[in-house]
């Protein structure tokens, strides 16, 4: 009988798979059918740091009407007002989740500041979540912030929610940090349960016709995986925290090769997005065919087998390997 358990965040898990923050766990009934086609944990969508202080300023506007207030003060972000039902019907969704599934629930706060951030942490906590990720989502413009401030206060952040509350807590990070490894590690000191890697940042785009800036999002490729498995390959064996591969994650080969890096789940929102939530089913399927053929009893077994330290080429993660990948390639004659 093939063993598809892992553990993530302290929490025993059926298999790998994790759905990822997405509109996927936006409502009890699609997180039910996410149970029910075989998922192992729901991320919930990010409550984000401009709802918490969007419900504040509606809250002075409600106390202070007609003392200097503004008409346009509640409405400078109306779209964030039907983002995922707002803080208060964010933390009924997590209490009525928890009272209908079995599956563990993970909270998400996306932010870069601790302002309401410890408050709705605690009240993730008091409503039941099992987890809280952190989706820190930082776009510095400033040239003045330098790297090191940027990072120290990713380090307070953490610190700061994780001693409001009990339940274990996870970063999601950016790839683009100068040392990515060293990162890793400070958060991890910092009492990071987990480390997600890594998130996407939706860039946006300009519409030449209309000459403005426009929003544009594009669902991930089985072709990102690579940046994953790269680093969750090298940081792998350096820090205590559990590892989690999102972004690129399509198919069981997919997971398999997560795993092999030193992930314990992977997370998979894209394909349920293209393929339908019943894609998990196919997945679970072909994970167990494979660990089968192969002689494979469990994921624990493979967790972290090709990553830096055990892989039978390390140097294929070094600077080597760019080299020998660009020398490989021969230019066709038509050319």
């Amino acid at each position: 009988m093939i063993d598809l358990t892992t553990s993530y965040l302290g929490l025993t898990l059926k298999n790998p798979i994790v759905a990822s923050a997405s509109p996927l766990s936006e409502s009890l009934d699609k997180i039910k059918h996410l149970e029910d086609s075989g998922i192992a944990a729901v991320v919930l969508p990010s409550l984000f740091e401009e709802q918490l202080a969007l419900e504040s300023e509606m809250l002075h506007e409600d106390l202070s009407r007609g003392a200097h207030s503004s008409a346009e003060t509640p409405t400078y972000l109306p779209d964030l007002m039907m983002y995922n039902l707002g803080p208060d019907g964010y933390l009924e969704l997590i209490r009525k989740a928890k009272a209908s599934v079995a599956v563990p629930i993970i909270g998400s706060l996306n932010g870069v500041s601790q302002g309401g951030w410890i408050r709705y942490a605690r009240e993730m906590e008091q409503a039941g979540a099992d987890a809280i990720e952190l989706n820190i989502y930082s776009i510095v413009t400033d040239p003045e912030r330098t790297a090191e401030r940027v990072e120290q206060d990713y380090i307070e952040l953490l610190r700061a929610v994780k001693q409001s509350v009990r339940i274990p807590v996870a970063v999601k990070l950016s790839p683009f940090f100068s040392a990515p490894a060293n990162m890793a590690k400070r958060l991890d000191d910092a009492g990071a349960d987990a480390l997600v890697l890594f998130n996407r940042f939706y860039q946006p785009d300009f519409d030449l016709d209309a000459l403005e800036v426009v929003p544009s999002l594009t669902l991930s490729r089985p072709q990102e995986i690579l940046l994953r498995l790269h680093w969750t390959a090298i940081i792998f064996g350096h820090v205590r925290a559990d590892l989690a591969l999102t972004g690129g994650v399509h198919s069981a080969y997919d997971v398999l090769k997560a795993m092999m890096a030193g992930a314990r789940v992977a997370m998979m929102t894209s394909a349920l997005l293209e393929d339908g939530i019943a894609h998990l089913r196919i997945v679970l399927s072909e994970l167990a065919s494979w660990m089968e053929e192969h002689e494979y009893e469990s994921i624990r077994q493979m967790c972290g087998s090709m990553s830096y330290r055990n892989a039978p080429n390390p140097s294929a993660f070094q600077r080597s390997n760019y080299m020998r990948v660009l020398s490989s390639y021969t230019l066709r004659d038509n050319v």
